[in-house]
């Protein structure tokens, strides 16, 4: 990752390296994407992401629920664990979920503690001022941290919905200024979502840890994409996502052709059959 013209990491990517690699300082953006399970993880390992984020997002990418409210810590342990079971050389990001780090310093210690006893190497939570004495206990307790400002889904309650975030320069500002006592708290790097380019610039400039974007422009040190929104297996997409394969058209496809296969008697075919 010090070379920004090098392949894909091959060596084991740690939070001190993530720190470091400001676009600004000549290093390349960073990648990371969502995964949940240990095939998710191998794919994303293999093709040399840097950072694999065990997203809250598992509610409703995978689990079928409408938002990301409704999983607990043991629901995000339980995906953590099996994307760490494939020792991945990318940085295990675990997401501290809705109402696991909002009550008191000690509650949130102890709730990432299950999330890195399960296999993450950080934890990642969102909010801004208002998070930074739960970023500093956990910090306290040598769990590093990363950030997660703009468009917060877990409070999706209070915006009134998924929408730009800080589109004003008041917006703005306070969104730098909550950022900046993120980082004096001790954030390693900090996720900035569906914001207008120009604030994911003006972030990205003022702080001395890298921004990972996920609709906040390309001027970010690194972009996010949840792994089911690129791969086209997600039945819709929000504008930032750029869809790199279809690949429920692909599964659908083959799936019919298999009950196709078996009910006109195809399948099995000799070569599938034990003699």
């Amino acid at each position: 990752m010090s070379d920004p013209s090098s392949a894909p990491n091959t060596a084991p990517i740690t939070v001190p390296m993530i720190r470091t690699a400001k676009v600004r300082d000549g290093h390349a953006p960073l990648v990371m994407v969502t995964a949940y399970d240990a095939p998710g993880a191998r794919i994303a390992d293999a093709a040399g992401v840097d950072m694999i984020l065990v997203g809250d997002s598992v509610a409703n990418v995978v689990l079928g629920y409408e938002d990301t409210l409704q999983v607990t810590i043991e629901d995000m342990a339980h995906h953590v664990a099996a994307v760490a079971r494939t020792r991945p050389n990318a940085l295990i990001v675990g997401d501290l979920p809705w109402m696991s780090y909002h009550i008191d310093a000690a509650d949130t210690v102890r709730n990432a503690a299950v999330l890195i006893r399960a296999g993450a190497q950080c934890v990642k939570l969102e909010g801004g001022s208002v998070r930074a004495p739960m970023v500093e206990a956990l910090v306290r307790a040598e769990i590093p941290v990363m950030g997660h400002l703009g468009l917060t889904p877990q409070s999706v309650n209070a915006m009134g919905g998924y929408r730009v975030q800080a589109r004003d320069d008041e917006a703005a500002a306070e969104l730098i200024e909550g950022a900046q006592a993120l980082v004096s708290a001790g954030i390693f790097a900090t996720v900035v979502e569906v914001v207008p380019e120009k604030v994911g610039a003006a972030l990205t400039e003022a702080l001395e840890v890298p921004t990972i974007g996920i609709g906040a422009g390309p001027l970010c040190d690194g972009q996010v994409l949840v792994m089911h929104d690129l791969l086209g297996v997600t039945a819709r997409s929000a504008k930032f996502v750029r869809r790199y394969a279809e690949l429920a058209d692909v599964a659908t496809e083959a799936v019919a052709a298999f009950a196709a296969d078996v009910r006109s008697g195809a399948y099995p075919a000799d070569r599938e059959v034990y003699h």
